[in-house]
């Protein structure tokens, strides 16, 4: 380690960290703290050319690097390899006339849309605001406004990518069709991305929030969840969540060690339509709680209030096929408590995601209408072990309405991108990888090769 630690300070000008350096043990850590990376180092670079001198000194050393900015999506499969973060890049540029913006690989969504909004104009977030927008759009980008625009990925119009070779270098549809299909949607396996340059879409006015009842009110809040996303337009995401709060400190007293179910929406358009259009959920008696209002692109981060540190936990999700009755019936059985989980959410999908998109990338399209996701803390081995049991649990019981195919992004680490591509994707996939990291420079959170 000694000398991977040398040659790595030679190559680069950026923090670099082997195990016995003080800070190692903390620089390794991923967002999810219930995961554990063995890395052999920790390099933070400077800027695009520092990490281009980084994926040479790794090649040399025949060593893979894992590419993670802010430590999200992490798996227990990066053993020996250097994690390069790219925390440091930090660029934004915006064009609203040609409404554009390039982003550099460590900026986050809500800086993103703290300077799109200016403009009124959004990228296409998904509920954290402390999400990298390079990571977040490698793996597809499911998000808000993806019934109205599509993933994340189809807005990319450019990468800045440093190949397996260390050479820097502008993909676009037109320079490398190959290479640009795979890195939307397809994740961090055939470069490392520097920088996307995304098309940007108006959002002059938007309307949302969180509603919240005791969780006494689940079979009406999901009555009404169905009637809206039966009929909803393009412009409206709502999202429905059965919440165990925590009791804990930073958890507002009323809502601590709380059982509740919320509704969480968002309105590309104006508060009078959009409250008309969530009329249905005012007639479930007993909300404790309302925070729906217009709302600046900025504040979008905070309807779900995701949490904004690190925290240990597990999560699993599953497609459905839809939510009539007995999809419904099978869910309220399945779910009744939430404990030991935190959140049992399930998303609208549809729209535009259902479409499959001209020049699309590797991410597809979603046949299936509505995404159920888990969440649980694990705060101790026993802990994961019931967290993951229980998910395991309601995946069974849901079995009759779910397809088994997941989106990149919601893979676990015992999952595989098998599961989230088609046979003809991924077989695309494996062939770009082995043609263009032919050594395994690059390790993705998800290899395609798993």
């Amino acid at each position: 380690m000694t000398t991977l630690g040398t040659d790595l300070r030679r190559a680069v000008r950026g923090q670099v960290l082997v195990p016995g350096d003080d800070g190692f043990e903390a620089a390794r850590l991923p967002w999810n703290r219930a995961v554990d990376q063995r890395v052999a180092a920790v390099v933070e670079v400077e800027d695009a050319a520092d990490a281009a001198a980084a994926v040479r000194c790794a090649r040399l050393a025949g060593l893979s690097v894992a590419v993670q900015p802010s430590g999200h999506g992490a798996t227990t499969r990066l053993d020996g390899t250097i994690l390069l973060r790219t925390g440091r890049l930090r660029g934004v540029e915006v064009l609203p006339e040609r409404r554009t913006a390039r982003v550099e690989a460590g900026v986050q969504w809500g800086e993103l849309l703290t300077a799109t909004g200016k403009h009124g104009l959004t990228g296409l977030p998904g509920g954290s605001p402390v999400v990298s927008v390079t990571g977040y759009t490698l793996g597809g980008g499911l998000g808000w406004f993806a019934r109205r625009h599509g993933w994340a990925a189809g807005a990319v119009r450019a990468f800045e990518v440093v190949g397996a070779d260390g050479v820097q270098a502008r993909v676009t549809a037109g320079s490398d069709p190959d290479l640009f299909w795979a890195l939307r949607g397809g994740g961090g396996d055939f470069a490392l991305v520097t920088a996307v340059e995304l098309d940007l879409h108006p959002a002059p006015l938007l309307y949302g929030g969180r509603m919240l009842w005791p969780a006494e009110r689940t079979p009406d809040v999901l009555a009404a969840y169905r009637e809206v996303t039966a009929a909803a337009p393009a412009e409206l995401t709502v999202w429905f969540a059965m919440v165990k709060f925590p009791p804990a400190p930073q958890v507002p007293e009323p809502l601590r060690g709380l059982s509740a179910v919320a509704v969480d929406s968002t309105f590309l358009g104006g508060e009078e339509e959009g409250r008309d259009l969530l009329r249905r959920f005012e007639d479930i008696p007993g909300v404790l709680s309302d925070r729906r209002a217009a709302m600046p692109l900025e504040a979008l981060g905070g309807i779900c209030a995701e949490p904004t540190q690190p925290v240990p936990g597990a999560g699993r999700a599953e497609l459905l096929t839809g939510l009539g009755d007995a999809v419904a019936d099978d869910l309220l059985a399945a779910v009744d408590g939430v404990a030991p989980l935190g959140t049992v959410q399930v998303r609208h999908l549809g729209g535009a995601l259902s479409r499959p998109a001209d020049g699309g990338g590797a991410c597809g399209h979603i046949d299936e209408p509505y995404l159920l996701g888990m969440i649980g803390p694990v705060m101790s081995p026993e802990g994961g072990q019931a967290v993951t049991a229980r998910m395991a649990e309601i995946a069974g019981a849901m079995a009759p309405h779910t397809t088994g195919r997941k989106p990149f992004t919601y893979l676990n680490g015992g999952e595989t991108a098998a599961s989230a591509f088609d046979a003809d994707t991924l077989a695309r996939l494996r062939e770009i990888k082995r043609r263009r990291d032919p050594d395994g420079v690059f390790r993705s959170n998800q290899p395609v090769l798993a």
